[in-house]
């Protein structure tokens, strides 16, 4: 009688058991996840792509390039390859020499004449990543002093799957895992076949077109892996610095579009990288519609540039009489009119000058459809005086609230601002106090006049959006929800 195992040892085996079960089903539903709505916990640009962009893509690279071309021409011989000598027909082939299969000796062989434009048909496997087909008719070209000029066409569907994981790189790639080809009817265009040769030679088609065919899945995948690479670029944010997108987790598959989490690298002109704080602010996502693309900016991105513009000096500006328009009065007469107290002894006439500085980064505010800049600003007024330095008047602390109207171009959303309100409080004075609110009004057409012009120069460089396969968001329509921005577009 075979002794059992001792409990303990049951036990311990049970646990084990149930621990591998554990990995397997955690490695089961990582294969297997897809994205989900809810909220975005990082500070990454989120882009979800559709697959008909992706179908896009593909039509394009075959459109036009040499991936085509590269298989005209291509000779499956039957004196030389599979029908020849050493093939199906050759010495210790299946078939050998004699009887009605030596016509075929009198081929000098066929030879791809034409390939149609394959029609493309994606399909998105989530956990694992696309079903691609292509159907195409292939036109082949024979000749032989027996059967004369020979043509034939056939239909042939090029069915692979393909992985999509991310690169050493940190960009997206599509990986070839399996290739086959299914041949159609085959027409006999011109010439004359026997029909124990005309199914030999589709015997024939059917194991030599894989072998020609499968080849321009892998150059489709090579042209858009280019272009998924193109993620990783660089996108200069002019005197800035640059940003530098790179995925941040791998990519998730639903059955309509592609998800990546992508992350932006800030980095300055001399290429380092610049390490902003990026607070953990929730993000709630909206669905995306079928057939339609989709780019989340997150705040940071906005905060970001501003921020770069701050601790460039960017912000600040010293006003002089010449660059207000007449019709915004910069002396101490007009002072005068405003608050006389602040003038002390000065006499009137005098030009003013006025200096901006911006100390504290700027705060962006996004939500309910609306964008708002807040400028913390210190403002320093003196009087310029003729042959001699500017006498400093008194100074204020301020915020500048503006709106921001935001436009999508191809790569980058353009951020164009106007003052909403000026507030300031006066901080010191050299002759008497008042009350500075007063002046907001006049400050705020200065501000308008010239402020305003300067920082909305300095914006063109805009908020870089992430390349994935050249979608252009120059159309798309824009929602601003709480912390970020939603592009969306249809293909």
């Amino acid at each position: 009688q075979k002794a059992g195992n001792p409990p303990a040892e049951r036990e311990e085996q049970a646990g084990v058991q149930l621990t591998m079960l554990g990995v397997y089903t955690l490695l089961l539903l990582w294969g297997l996840a897809t994205p989900c709505l809810g909220l975005l916990e990082t500070v990454g640009t989120l882009a979800r792509i559709d697959k008909d962009e992706l179908g896009k893509a593909i039509q394009n690279s075959l459109v036009g390039g040499p991936i085509l071309q590269n298989v005209l021409g291509t000779v499956t011989s039957v004196n030389q390859g599979l029908l020849g000598a050493g093939g199906l027909l050759g010495g210790g082939g299946l078939l050998s020499y004699g009887g009605i299969f030596s016509l075929v000796e009198e081929l000098s062989g066929l030879k791809i004449e034409e390939l149609t434009l394959p029609k493309v048909s994606i399909k998105l496997l989530p956990g694992f990543g696309v079903q691609l087909s292509l159907h195409t008719k292939v036109s082949l070209h024979g000749s032989g002093p027996l059967v004369g000029l020979l043509q034939l066409a056939a239909e042939v569907n090029v069915s692979s799957k393909v992985a999509l994981g991310m690169s050493p790189r940190g960009t997206p790639i599509l990986v070839l895992k399996r290739c086959n080809t299914l041949l159609g009817h085959i027409s006999l265009m011109s010439g004359l076949l026997p029909t124990p040769i005309f199914g030999l030679v589709e015997q024939t088609l059917c194991k030599v077109l894989p072998g020609l065919l499968c080849p321009v899945v892998d150059s489709v995948l090579s042209v858009v892996n280019e272009l998924l690479g193109a993620t990783l670029s660089l996108v200069p944010l002019g005197p800035l610095g640059s940003v530098e997108f790179t995925l941040a987790t791998l990519p998730l598959i639903s059955n309509q579009y592609i998800e990546l989490d992508v992350n932006p690298i800030v980095k300055s002109i001399a290429g380092d990288v610049i390490d902003f704080p990026k607070p953990r602010l929730p993000v709630k996502i909206p669905p995306k519609e079928d057939h339609t693309s989709q780019v989340t900016v997150p705040l940071y991105l906005f905060n970001t540039v501003f921020g770069l513009l701050q601790t460039n000096g960017a912000l600040d500006l010293d006003i002089t009489p010449e660059m207000v328009p007449r019709n915004i009065p910069l002396t101490t007469t007009d002072l005068a009119a405003l608050a006389p107290e602040a003038l002390g002894k000065l006499p009137p006439g005098q030009h003013l000058l006025l200096s901006l500085r911006v100390t504290k980064a700027p705060m962006v505010v996004l939500q309910s459809q609306k964008a708002t800049v807040s400028i913390p600003v210190t403002i320093h007024v003196l009087s310029a005086v003729p042959q001699g330095s500017p006498v400093a008047l008194f100074q204020m602390n301020g915020v500048m609230t503006l709106n921001a109207q935001l436009a999508p171009s191809s790569t980058k959303l353009h951020i164009t601002l106007s003052l909403q309100r000026l507030n300031v409080q006066l901080t010191s004075s050299f002759s008497q106090p008042f009350d500075a609110s007063r002046l907001e009004e006049w400050l705020s057409d200065v501000v308008r006049a010239t402020y305003v012009q300067r920082l909305n120069e300095h914006l063109e460089v805009g908020i870089p959006l992430p390349k994935i396969l050249n979608v252009n968001f120059a159309n798309s329509e824009i929602a601003i929800i709480e912390n970020a921005v939603v592009l969306t577009v249809a293909p």
